[in-house]
């Protein structure tokens, strides 16, 4: 790992996006974005609708979920849970790439 790659991902998980921007970056209306943290899929941000902030990693999460539910006709849920593997993975890969093994 270099350290520009650090900074990089610094810079990104300090983004924040307001859900409009949000819904705009995964070519979604907001309401689909509130229905996702109303049934669970998204974790809620906390206060009042106007007022939620979004991470990169949201916007990841949200991304993937869109996917599997525009290309594989998936539930929310099922697609949240596909969500949720992918970031294991990634997660994993990351230890992996920590311990010197990938």
């Amino acid at each position: 790992m270099q350290d520009n790659d650090v900074v990089a991902a610094a810079v990104l998980e300090d983004a924040c996006f307001s859900l409009e921007e949000l819904a705009s970056a995964c070519a979604v209306n907001p309401e689909w974005v509130i229905r996702h943290v109303e049934e669970g899929v998204l974790i809620s941000p906390g206060g009042a609708v106007l007022e939620w902030r979004f991470t990169s990693r949201d916007l990841a999460r949200l991304r993937h979920i869109r996917a599997m539910e525009r290309d594989f006709d998936a539930v929310p849920e099922l697609a949240g849970l596909v969500a949720d593997l992918l970031d294991e993975i990634d997660r994993l890969r990351a230890r992996l790439r920590r311990a010197g093994l990938a």
